[in-house]
């Protein structure tokens, strides 16, 4: 039974930026009159990890003065206020009532949109780290006047922030979803199959290969259902629904632990409504769930 196009699945995250609350900024002198009027908002980062207050409002205001910056960059204005991204030097110990957090331990802790927030400047701060000299000639790269870039002054090369496409496919089979699961997964846990897009390859056709390689099952009929960005850790995920053609379920070796067909009724552990992955699975679910008798 084809599925509807659009199937109603609310955004996990508030669009701060289509609702004119957030925006992007490159420059650190597009923040400066803000700063003069409001606090700074910090994301601080060592490494994946963020700095979060156990005891205070996230985002920092102030960033403790003993902590070692590496690197300052802008992210944007959100009502008004300037946010900014610092890279703390590794050794660095979390000052007191604070603590380095990995971004998805603070899921169920922290509002979406801080999380989409904080991952925006992750993102940023990774690309930062990873293109501190030209890939072309090895020159020291510089921050573009005009626009987020880092260009060689020597070659002209110019390097834009990575994002590396993702598609996810949830493959329905009358009222089952086959869902597999990842040895990395929490225990328990079972997703829809998810890979990177290939240099030459639609999204279409990534999909249909991902599928076949890692589940054995060939399917078709694929319908967009939404995309995320994911900082983990400069993802942009695609969500499609997909129709089952043929094949028996076959994990892929040293990629995929086991996949299964379930009952769109008895499913397993799901990821968190945060993920895309959870809100694909639990949409369908309750699509599935409303044709019953």
């Amino acid at each position: 039974m084809p599925l509807p196009y659009r199937l109603h699945a609310p955004g996990a995250f508030p669009d701060w930026v289509g609702e004119g609350r957030f925006v992007p900024c490159h420059r650190m002198s597009d923040l400066a009159d803000a700063a003069r009027h409001h606090p700074t908002l910090t994301f601080a980062w060592q490494g994946n990890r963020i700095l979060h207050a156990t005891e205070a409002s996230f985002p920092l205001e102030d960033v403790p003065a003993d902590l070692p910056v590496q690197r300052t960059l802008p992210v944007g204005l959100l009502d008004g206020r300037p946010c900014v991204a610092v890279d703390i030097a590794a050794e660095a110990p979390a000052p007191a009532g604070h603590a380095w957090t990995g971004l998805r331990a603070l899921f169920n802790t922290l509002d979406a949109g801080w999380i989409a927030l904080a991952g925006r400047s992750f993102q940023l701060l990774e690309w930062e780290r990873t293109h501190q000299f030209c890939g072309r000639c090895a020159t020291p790269m510089v921050m573009r006047a005009h626009e987020r870039g880092r260009e060689c002054p020597a070659c002209q090369f110019v390097a834009y922030p990575r994002i590396s496409p993702v598609v996810m496919g949830l493959v329905v089979r009358g009222r089952e979803l086959l869902l597999a699961r990842s040895p990395h997964f929490a225990p328990g846990m079972y997703s829809a199959v998810a890979g990177f897009v290939e240099v030459g390859e639609s999204l279409e056709q990534s999909l249909a290969r991902e599928i076949l390689e890692e589940t054995g099952i060939h399917a078709g009929h694929f319908q967009y259902f939404d995309s995320q960005p994911w900082p983990f850790p400069h993802s942009l995920m695609v969500a499609f629904t997909a129709e089952y053609a043929s094949g028996t379920p076959v994990p892929q070796p040293g990629e995929i632990e086991d996949v299964q067909w379930f009952a769109h009724d008895r499913l397993p552990v799901l990821p968190p409504p945060i993920s895309i992955a959870g809100r694909l699975i639990r949409a369908v679910a309750s699509h599935l769930a409303s044709l019953d008798p």
